[in-house]
């Protein structure tokens, strides 16, 4: 199924907020510009909100500078936010007040398992621990799935299947080093910052089930979900700052944007190459509504001799 970048998925009664939540890990590369101006040319065509949230939870991943490298990268591409940005590492006590919640619900209990045991299940954590009464101080918290979603409605993508065992794994809301997990704390951020709609990359699909629950678990409703198809080096081989995907040019940031443009399936005229970044996103404001959005899970990203970038769809 192939829709609209506008789909169906925001009802008129409420006000569009999206977001676009980068980790400080590096500066952006073209994987994560492709999801930055998605989910802001969705927020424009919505006469929405679009704001930005520093996700800097995994604190060992974090490299000094890199929040203000990135916030001035979008600037650089016309790419404006609205309000404040949102700092995870300002919000501990917030995520701790929810996880004392759910503990206090008996929605949440102590794990031991290694990832080597994990493995040895084929994969998939078989929520042995649920019942157990584990001691000692080496352990990870997990949340009862309570809220099992096997399949949901993607506004790209059609309908999403979970894997029925993936789907009932109780997934650990914070790791034995202390810090808490990803599927936690971005639920309760969109909560906090009312948001309606996420426009990402597919990669975070399948973890999309996840989150739904939880929201449903918190006794919120779940933002609508757009997964847009992953910008990789090679088949299963993402572009990412963990695999030193170069950083997108920032004095200079024409030709990245309307490379991200065509690999979302616009056809923007060369002529554009040689305006401002702000009237190359306009256009593609403009565009948006009629554009049919790339489908595909993943797009190779590649150069043909003369430095012009070619897209295979996998």
């Amino acid at each position: 199924m192939t829709t609209t970048g506008l789909g169906t998925s925001t009802p008129a009664a409420r006000h569009y907020v999206g977001r676009f939540a980068p980790s400080p890990s590096g500066p952006l590369h073209f994987g994560s510009l492709v999801a930055a101006l998605g989910s802001y040319l969705d927020a424009r065509c919505h006469h929405g909100r679009w704001l930005v949230r520093i996700e800097d939870i995994d604190t060992p991943r974090v490299k000094a500078g890199a929040d203000t490298d990135i916030l001035k990268t979008l600037e650089a591409y016309a790419l404006h936010w609205h309000g404040d940005i949102v700092y995870q590492s300002q919000r501990l006590e917030r995520y701790q007040a929810i996880t004392d919640e759910l503990y206090d619900r008996g929605l949440i209990y102590r794990c031991q398992c290694t990832r080597k045991q994990i493995k040895a299940m084929g994969g998939v954590y078989d929520n042995r621990c649920r019942n157990l009464t584990v001691s000692g101080d080496e352990y990870a918290l997990r949340l009862v799935q309570n809220q099992i979603v096997e399949r949901f409605q993607d506004r790209l993508q059609g309908e999403v299947k979970v894997l029925a065992q993936q789907a009932r794994e109780d997934y650990i809301i914070k790791r034995r080093d202390g810090l808490f997990a990803y599927q936690l704390v971005v639920v309760i951020d969109d909560i906090d910052q009312g948001i309606t709609d996420v426009v990402r990359g597919a990669d975070l699909l399948i973890p999309s089930a996840r989150q739904i629950g939880l929201f449903t678990e918190l006794g919120a409703t779940p933002p609508s979900y757009m997964h847009l198809p992953l910008a990789v080096a090679s088949p299963g081989f993402k572009l990412s700052k963990q695999n030193y995907a170069p950083a997108i040019e920032r004095a200079h940031p024409q030709p990245a944007l309307l490379d991200a443009l065509r690999f979302l399936g616009f056809q923007p005229d060369p002529e554009l190459l040689h305006e401002r970044a702000a009237t190359i996103v306009d256009w593609a404001v403009s565009q948006y509504p009629k554009v049919q959005l790339r489908q595909a899970l993943e797009v190779q990203v590649s150069e043909d001799e003369a430095g012009n970038t070619e897209l295979t769809t996998l």
